[in-house]
């Protein structure tokens, strides 16, 4: 590990605070990696920010003295987007934890990037309104994160994702200049729609440091259920029955059966252990509206050869169904050392295939997989349980998901429904994006950070 000139971290100092740098190596520990498992670099330094004024002098020292700055929130990606690269600056926004305005009347919130999606939630609950997006991470994942990443959510079939509630942002340029795009008015057409370039980018355009967000008003009333099927067609067969029936619920997830027995041993919900898949189904809405369409939904599970169907009584019986979902990354993680978490997106048409696929190819490489998702919007997260110590078998499965992605984009997908590429996926973008939109992307990237400072090596390489 190489560290910063302390010339350098004496001027970060002097900007942010003496206590607000981190440069030790053994504080430096828990910046080194994310989410991402198997993947580690020390930064050179960690430097926590509190206001904008702070991000921009930051940035203008490292676009000046040529040093890469990699964005961090919580660390809770899972393509190692917030990954450090040698000798960079970590910039943690996580201590911007400022709620600023919850405008009812405009239906909008407007948020510092540190404050915790669940935090958001929350507030706006109590206000008697919605923010829909719910990452699995949401306890600890940032706002900020979510809009650098896109993140989505089992809400997301019905509901979106965090662009769909993103109306504006400030933006900290590479340069230190500070730029807001955005405004709370539901219609603007004026200019390129500058905002929606930052969402998804992962720190490699800008520093994001306020967001404004865009509510909906809260369901007045939610139905939940659990459906298990003796064969994973005959689930994705169901799925695509309720979409035909023009039924939208808010939550449409699936586990298969290594996850629903990881899930039951963990959570002890009582799920049934004799079946290949699992559907948990939440419809939300007007009273009899979400009536109409529970009846609706477990009258075509039926139809479609549904094993048993177990429909929550009450909310506290429909927070333990959805747990069933909500647990199965944690689930599965107790049975090995390390667990890859990865996704992929196919048509919904294509599900069925495709968590087959996943099956054979696992046995294909003779490894343990558990794969459960979002089937409402074709989004599946293979989820491999192994040893990274085990090089040989960490090979197997790089090999293996190789196959799973361009089997993906075969068929009509992506290689990322909501963890983006960091750089995890980065080797399988130009295969799926192609040459144009390639050229497309460096040159944006170049126009906005010519000197390459942002997030280097994430998305895409340079050349």
């Amino acid at each position: 590990m190489m560290q910063l000139d302390k010339s350098i971290i004496t001027r970060l100092r002097e900007i942010v605070g003496e206590k607000e740098v981190l440069d030790r190596k053994e504080d430096l520990i828990p910046y080194s990696f994310d989410g991402t498992a198997a993947l580690k670099q020390y930064p050179g330094c960690v430097v926590f920010t509190r206001t904008t004024e702070q991000v921009s002098r930051v940035l203008k020292l490292a676009n000046q003295e040529n040093i890469p700055v990699v964005t961090r929130g919580s660390g809770t990606g899972l393509s190692g987007g917030s990954l450090p690269s040698d000798q960079c600056i970590v910039l943690c926004t996580v201590k911007m934890n400022q709620i600023l305005e919850l405008d009812a009347a405009n239906l909008t919130l407007l948020t510092e990037v540190g404050v915790t999606t669940l935090t958001v939630s929350e507030a706006v609950d109590k206000a008697g309104l919605f923010y829909p997006p719910d990452p699995g991470s949401m306890k600890i994942s940032t706002i900020g994160g979510n809009v650098a990443e896109n993140s989505g959510g089992l809400r997301g079939l019905k509901y979106g994702v965090t662009r769909n509630y993103v109306m504006g942002m400030e933006v900290v340029l590479p340069d230190g200049e500070i730029c807001w795009m955005g405004n709370k008015c539901v219609k603007d057409v004026a200019g390129y729609s500058l905002k929606d370039i930052f969402i998804g980018s992962e720190g490699t355009l800008g520093v994001i440091t306020k967001v404004l967000l865009r509510l909906i008003p809260k369901p007045q009333a939610k139905k939940t259920m659990v459906a298990t099927f003796e064969q994973m067609d005959r689930a994705a067969e169901a799925v695509s029955a309720i979409i035909a029936a023009q039924i939208i619920p808010c939550t449409l997830e699936f586990l298969d059966r290594t996850t629903i027995h990881c899930v039951e041993d963990f959570a002890k919900i009582g799920l049934p252990l004799d079946c290949d898949a699992l559907l948990l189904i939440e419809t939300d809405g007007h009273p009899s509206v979400v009536t109409e369409e529970a009846e609706k939904m477990e009258a075509i599970c039926r139809e479609n050869g549904c094993k048993e169907i177990r429909v929550a009584k009450d909310d506290a019986e429909a927070t333990k169904l959805a747990s069933a979902r909500r647990t199965a990354f944690s689930a599965l993680a107790r049975l090995s050392p390390t667990t890859i978490l990865e996704d992929a997106t196919v048509p919904r048409s294509e599900l069925g295939h495709m968590i087959r696929y996943v099956a054979s190819t696992a046995e294909k490489y003779k490894l343990r997989v558990g794969t459960f998702g979002h089937m409402g919007d074709g989004n599946l997260h293979p989820t491999f349980l192994t040893d990274e110590r085990n090089k040989e078998e960490m090979h197997r499965i790089e090999e293996a998901f190789e196959e799973i992605f361009k089997e993906a984009i075969r068929v009509g997908g992506t290689i990322t429904g909501e963890h983006g590429i960091g750089v995890a996926k980065k080797r399988f973008l130009p295969d799926f994006a192609g040459q144009a939109q390639m050229r497309v992307l460096r040159e944006v990237r170049k126009a906005l950070d010519p000197k390459g400072i942002l997030n280097p090596g994430k998305i895409f390489d340079p050349s």
